[in-house]
């Protein structure tokens, strides 16, 4: 960010998953006079920043949305894996999803980096508390290792999941996974860079000044299988 700046580029689009460790950086572009657009992660600072505005799935709303769905599922045992440490987004979705769960729910922290050892502590865990009935993730790709614990465990654990992939909409589509939370990250990127095209070329704030919603979207059995094509795509 800090080239993007010496370079005098025209907009800057960022995901704030660690604030404060970009605070001086966005701070130095708009005292440049370069207009910055968070997105994906940041909505609580963007403004503090000084961006114009933030495109992104709330995660508050998120999580209390998957937990008032895990609850009518019947879920009462919880766990909710964490693949990266620091980043406030993946904490406040638990958070969120805590506050209507209404059952008991803990965080599992993991190495997201490394697939295997994902699917181990999660197959861990299964096995030390056969009382967990099911296993939230917050990316697609674990959903998958979680699924692969499940079967690992012998566990009668469900999988839920934020964020998706073609594999995971299969794996809805076979039963194996109760739904995902589609926070429409390729949504976020096109209209963080097409605000940044309007600014420019026409003075335009889109937002307002107010952060742009791009999820919730619940996929599930029901409109999987409308939604899988443009996931083998890459834009969903």
């Amino acid at each position: 960010m800090d080239s993007a700046v010496a370079d005098k580029y025209d907009g800057i689009v960022v995901s704030m998953a660690n604030p404060d460790g970009l605070e001086d950086s966005i701070k130095k572009a708009v005292a440049a006079g370069i207009p910055v657009v968070t997105i994906n992660s940041g909505v609580d600072r963007f403004k503090e920043f000084g961006a114009i505005t933030h495109i992104g799935q709330t995660e508050t709303i998120a999580g209390e949305a998957v937990g008032e769905r895990l609850k009518a599922e019947g879920a009462k045992n919880a766990i909710c894996v964490i693949q990266e440490a620091g980043n406030i987004g993946l904490e406040e979705r638990c958070a969120a999803v805590k506050k209507t769960f209404g059952g008991q729910i803990s965080n599992l922290q993991v190495d997201g980096t490394d697939d295997a050892a994902v699917q181990a502590t999660i197959t861990s865990k299964l096995q030390t508390d056969k009382d967990i009935d099911t296993v939230l993730t917050l990316g697609g790709q674990y959903a998958i290792d979680a699924v692969g614990s499940v079967e690992e465990a012998g566990s009668a654990a469900k999988v839920a999941t934020f964020d998706l992939s073609e594999d995971v909409i299969k794996n809805i589509q076979d039963g194996k996974i109760l739904f995902a939370v589609d926070q429409q990250p390729y949504v976020q990127g096109f209209l963080g860079i097409t605000t940044l095209y309007l600014k420019d070329i026409n003075g335009n704030d889109v937002g307002g000044g107010q952060p742009v919603n791009s999820g919730p979207a619940f996929i599930t059995k029901d409109n999987a299988d409308a939604v899988l094509k443009f996931a083998a795509n890459g834009t969903r």
